[in-house]
């Protein structure tokens, strides 16, 4: 599982080095090293390629004649890439990605279960701010859903 976050620099030519414990967590599931990136939520998030799988079955289910549908799937996994750990634990991130989540140089690695995001870090820090600000009522809403976040 991926947790916490960390800075890093990604270089010009679009490479970025993974902390150990990500590139752990991703040579335990694909010993090859090789991952899935997208687009999503203003930046990009990676999977195990397993887990993309997983995903990529889970549109088997939507029903295609709904064009909300079709554009997300359309949006999603086109806008999808396999990348490879290389020998110094780098992903190179190609520039279609960095163009849409507007990175630059500075990024945040967050680790959010499952996958981890690649961030620029002003994104990120006003993601997080919104975030701060914003709660109380989230959490509420969440409580209102059926989440149980035991502390």
């Amino acid at each position: 599982m991926f947790r916490g976050h960390s800075q890093r620099h990604i270089d010009p030519k679009g490479r970025l080095m993974l902390p150990p414990e990500f590139r752990e967590i991703i040579l335990e599931k694909s010993p090859d090293g090789n991952i899935m990136i997208t687009n999503f939520d203003d930046c990009v998030v990676a999977y195990p390629f397993q887990e993309w799988e997983q995903i990529e079955n889970s549109f088997y289910k939507l029903n295609m004649a709904n064009r909300q549908s079709r554009d997300f799937q359309r949006f999603f996994i086109s806008g999808a890439s396999m990348v490879s750990l290389d020998k110094q634990g780098r992903i190179l991130i190609p520039p279609y990605l960095r163009s849409y989540a507007d990175i630059s140089r500075e990024v945040v690695l967050a680790g959010v279960g499952r996958k981890f995001e690649i961030w620029d870090q002003a994104r990120f820090e006003a993601q997080r701010k919104k975030m701060e600000q914003d709660f109380d009522s989230i959490m509420d809403s969440l409580a209102e859903n059926g989440f149980e976040l035991r502390l």
